[in-house]
């Protein structure tokens, strides 16, 4: 191919509107190419070959293939360890410059330094841009020009720098005849793939004005219907903006909703900064705690066998839909750490092999604040009691006995565990972990 290109890199991104990379692409003055890589360095290491995540993003890249193919041009799509893929494209496509969009973890960091290295030796420019936050990096530091450890102060600065300049969307659609015109190209199936359909809907990608009025009061209550948005999966592709969901919770003067979204941006920025977490507690005293991790109790918890019916129907909820309500993986992640004494690595990562919407950023962050050891967390000496949080939050057990049928038959476990004990061992081996020779 002679004429020179621009490809557009999609990643967490998996749209046309309002993507900033893609906009960049589409005003550099050559014709434009999206791109999309099944990547085998991570799908190589998935052990479900029923994986909701990789049907999710087949969806997601044959939409975009078909809204494409209606402009008259196409998605390139490839299989592949992503170095490899970039020989070949540039052997393949006379590519001017690359674009794409920030990612935070430390695996995709060092992915796109080896591609930028490899792309430059070949004269090829290769950019990134902020997309998925809204606010990263250095955009928001303390008084100190050091990163937030802490959620309040740095929710405090997050919203008051909240303005239109932050929200507006980038324009995309107006460039769209920079696409280059060219046929539909294949796009790997599942099978091919070796990963096999799971078959169940997903969530819609939109979420009503009426639940963003009464979010702050249903969220926390499992039972209730749509008392959560479950947009969580759209936000880790990208399928939606981030900066019109933002728009839409502050239209709608919902803070509450406004603030899950500063959440995500406080983890992504913990982990770009503190890239420690990914294998270690933040507060690195907390590596000294002596886990008892029981197997026969983790597998216990991970059936959602406990004979606690919250945890339990949390984790069979998890097994059965790859999703948790926000409410519950809180309560069963303290379970596993508190009560139990499993290392909290050990359920986040059960997490990460069964949630449809994971996120390393906010998983890790969500299991270091159970275990106590993370930034802003949940102190040691916290120990939720799973039977009080059933009551608060699940009143009538509707949550508990759509997900445990046999509650009460004799075929439902006692309790593995007794509450008072096993809340003071915890604080025991906690103080004892933390207490400097």
């Amino acid at each position: 191919m002679s004429e020179t290109l621009s490809l557009v890199w999609l990643r967490r991104d998996l749209r046309l509107h309002d993507n900033a990379a893609l906009y960049h692409a589409l005003r550099s003055g050559r014709p434009v190419l999206p791109l999309f890589i099944f990547d085998r360095i991570i799908l190589d290491d998935l052990e479900d070959r029923h994986d909701r995540r990789v049907e999710f993003i087949v969806q997601e890249i044959n939409r975009l293939r078909d809204e494409l193919a209606q402009m008259g041009t196409a998605l390139i799509v490839r299989y592949g360890k992503p170095i490899d893929v970039w020989k070949e494209l540039a052997e393949q496509y006379n590519i001017g410059d690359v674009f794409t969009n920030h990612d935070y973890e430390v695996y995709a960091k060092d992915r796109d330094k080896a591609v930028g290295e490899l792309l430059a030796e070949r004269g090829i420019g290769f950019h990134t841009s902020k997309d998925q936050a809204i606010f990263e990096r250095d955009e928001v530091l303390s008084g100190s020009k050091s990163p937030y450890t802490v959620f309040t102060p740095y929710s405090r600065n997050w919203h008051g720098k909240l303005n239109a300049f932050y929200l507006k969307s980038y324009p995309t659609k107006q460039y769209f005849r920079q696409f280059y015109k060219t046929g539909a190209l294949s796009v790997p199936t599942l099978d091919e793939m070796n990963f096999r359909p799971v078959g169940e809907p997903f969530p819609a990608r939109t979420v009503a004005d009426k639940l963003l009025s009464k979010y702050d009061e249903t969220r926390d209550f499992p039972a209730l219907p749509h008392s959560t948005s479950q947009l969580s999966i759209h936000l880790r592709f990208g399928t939606i903006s981030i900066r019109e969901l933002a728009r839409q919770a502050k239209k709608a003067d919902d803070r509450t909703f406004l603030n899950e979204l500063c959440w995500r941006d406080f983890y992504f920025q913990v982990l770009d900064h503190f890239p420690h977490v990914e294998k270690h507690s933040f507060r690195r005293d907390y590596d000294h705690i002596r886990w008892r991790n029981k197997e026969n109790e983790f597998e216990a918890w991970c059936r959602g066998e406990t004979g606690y019916p919250l945890v339990d129907a949390g984790m069979r909820q998890l097994n059965t839909i790859g999703w948790m309500h926000n409410r519950v993986r809180m309560i069963t992640a303290s379970f596993l750490c508190k009560h139990l004494l499993i290392d909290w690595r050990w359920g986040e990562a059960y997490f990460g092999k069964k949630l449809r919407d994971y996120d390393l950023s906010a998983n890790n962050g969500g299991w270091q604040w159970a275990a106590g050891s993370g930034t802003d967390a949940a102190p040691y000496f916290r120990v939720f009691n799973p039977t009080l949080q059933a009551q608060k939050f699940d009143p009538k057990g509707e949550y508990i006995r759509h997900w445990i049928p046999e509650l009460n038959s004799l075929n439902y476990p006692q309790p593995i565990v007794e509450h008072a004990m096993a809340r003071q061992r915890a604080i025991d081996t906690y103080k004892k972990g933390l207490t400097k020779d």
